[in-house]
């Protein structure tokens, strides 16, 4: 019976105004202890005294997602349905913030598009600080007017899916609503009369004894000139401006082609001296190798005067010794190549093989002419 809808309570956008909050979010709202214990019979005239001990605003928060105070006081809106007077008057409070918003997010669920733009637009001058609370848990700053715009241009806030409104141009497009004028358009509109007004004065102190103030000459008039003379000079500073942009950018390419050279003559010196280090070494180089060949030639030359007469002397010792030593020396001398080569055939023919049946074979093929056993 506490989670009802008041009977006499009229449907908004063809069903129950609780049906406005999403189930899952109305459970939870039945569920918790402020709504069981502080929003409990509250009427409209009690609800406002609920609505000022707002300390901050926001949807759910924590792992359970819990609803906030001030969703539990728009569900109690929803339920009881006050009226349009009382709703209008939580909004004009300016005493309370809290209890401001809270009127200006239950018209945005219940009232027409005109009066959501008509009760809700003068808020934008409303820069009163706002603590709302995340789902996380934690408070975050915001403003009276940045929650107000939230409403207006977007279709989800606090954890609820915000009815849809037509767009403000097209209520102006079909005479519902007058085109919006800000609160500083008055200001804006004195300042622009006392600024017409000086120049008018002024005008006419200036020009008072000329003859053309006495053929006609309006102080409009004087304000389209003033107009034209300082376009034109707004348009000659342009000119010199670019002039000048000009000239310094000339100046900078000039800079800059000189600095370009100077880099190319400064490569091409330093080429040219690298140039230079490398002929001085190819030329120490190839003086260096023509001394190590000079060097090595001379010592080839006196090694070979050496030998040669080396060879000289042995051609004299042999040619001093006496006919018959020599011809001993070459009797000798044929006797030992006889000798060698009989030791050769001996050793290839396979005769003095350490095993005397082998070598008894390698003698029977050697006198056969064949070739003797390898073992």
């Amino acid at each position: 019976m506490a989670n009802r809808t008041d009977p006499a309570a009229k449907s908004i956008r063809g069903t129950n105004p609780q049906n406005l909050v999403e189930k899952i979010l109305r459970s939870k709202i039945y569920q918790h202890t402020y709504w069981k214990e502080q929003c409990f019979g509250l009427t409209a005239e009690t609800l406002v005294d609920k609505a000022m001990e707002l300390d901050h605003l926001g949807g759910t928060y924590g792992g359970s997602r819990k609803p906030t105070p001030f969703m539990c006081l728009v569900m109690k809106m929803l339920q009881i349905q006050p009226e349009k007077d009382i709703v209008v008057e939580f909004i004009k409070n300016e005493d309370y913030k809290y209890v401001r918003v809270l009127g200006a997010f239950y018209l945005r669920l219940t009232g027409t598009d005109a009066d959501v733009y008509q009760y809700l637009e003068p808020l934008y001058n409303d820069y009163r600080k706002l603590r709302r609370k995340l789902g996380d848990g934690k408070f975050s700053l915001t403003h009276v007017d940045e929650m107000i715009d939230e409403l207006l241009t977007t279709d989800y806030s606090c954890d609820i899916a915000l009815p849809r409104i037509k767009k403000r141009w097209n209520l102006e497009t079909i005479g519902t609503l007058e085109p919006r004028r800000s609160a500083l358009e008055d200001d804006f509109e004195e300042e622009e009369d006392k600024e017409e007004d000086d120049q008018a004065m002024a005008a006419l102190e200036a020009n008072g004894h000329e003859k053309d103030y006495h053929r006609g000459r309006s102080p409009g008039r004087d304000r389209e000139r003033d107009r034209k003379r300082d376009s034109y000079r707004h348009r000659d500073r342009d000119r010199d401006y670019d002039r000048d942009y000009d000239r310094d950018r000339g100046r900078g390419r000039d800079r800059d082609r000189h600095r370009l050279r100077d880099d190319k003559d400064y490569g091409r010196e330093r080429e040219r001296e690298r140039e230079d280090r490398d002929r001085d070494r190819r030329d120490r180089d190839r003086g260096r190798r023509r001394s190590r060949s000079r060097s090595k030639s001379r010592e080839r030359r006196e090694r070979g005067g050496d030998r040669d007469g080396r060879d000289h002397r042995r051609r004299h010792v042999h040619s001093s010794a006496s006919p018959r030593r020599q011809a001993d020396e070459d009797g000798n001398a044929r006797e030992e190549t006889k000798k060698k080569k009989q030791k050769k055939e001996k050793k290839d023919d396979g005769t003095d093989h350490p095993d005397p049946e082998i070598a008894e074979q390698n003698r029977i093929r050697a006198s056969l002419g064949l070739k003797p056993l390898r073992v």
